[in-house]
């Protein structure tokens, strides 16, 4: 399977926007990803992973102005995000109306990311559209650690990012749609960090 480097973005960006599927290297883990603006893309991330249908993808942006094309956001996730993002923090936030179901998956809300570094975030202006972005295993295992178990657990991929990745550990997953902040799975972000910023 190739491996490309930050160089070769170009290339990579051409695979995805062709409905490809590639790894990539996050801060928080080794992930794989697909164009979010195709229906063929998203079954054909879905067909690397095994990952069964009713479960959304997270979406990883280049920044807040993408973001506000997928989903409502009000001044306190705003502050949130303006503070921890990019990093690793995942946002559960509401759709706006005019998504594609294919997007949603029938559901209101959409977890979303920022690109995690720099050549992510050309990558997904490449692209010229947000990523899906899911962890490179098989639905329902272990994470893979580097490029030659993420070869042998996903070998449908279309092509690799080499790279590193900084915390070996999930994203903090938050859910602002409530009144009441609630943390949906812990990451290297805490609750008492982000009542520290809506102080």
């Amino acid at each position: 399977m190739k491996r490309y480097t930050e160089n070769q973005l170009a290339e990579l960006a051409e695979i995805l926007k062709h409905d490809g599927v590639i790894s990539v290297p996050t801060d928080t883990v080794f992930g794989v990803c697909a164009r979010a603006d195709s229906l063929q893309a998203q079954e054909n991330l879905r067909n690397v992973k095994n990952r069964p249908k009713v479960k959304a993808f997270p979406l990883m942006c280049s920044g807040l102005q993408q973001v506000k094309e997928y989903c409502i956001v009000e001044e306190r996730s705003e502050k949130i995000m303006n503070a921890f993002l990019p990093g690793p923090l995942t946002v559960i936030l509401p759709i706006r109306d005019n998504l594609p179901s294919f997007i949603t998956q029938g559901m209101s809300t959409l977890a979303i990311r920022y690109a995690t570094s720099e050549t992510l975030r050309k990558l997904i202006e490449l692209v010229d559209s947000p990523l899906y972005m899911t962890s490179a295993n098989q639905s329902g295992e272990p994470v893979c650690q580097n490029l030659d178990e993420i070869e042998k657990s996903c070998p449908l991929l279309s092509g690799m990012l080499d790279g590193t990745i900084s915390y070996n550990q999930a994203s903090t997953i938050l859910d602002c749609t409530k009144d009441e902040l609630v943390i949906l799975r812990q990451g290297p972000i805490t609750m008492e960090q982000i009542n520290e910023v809506l102080k």
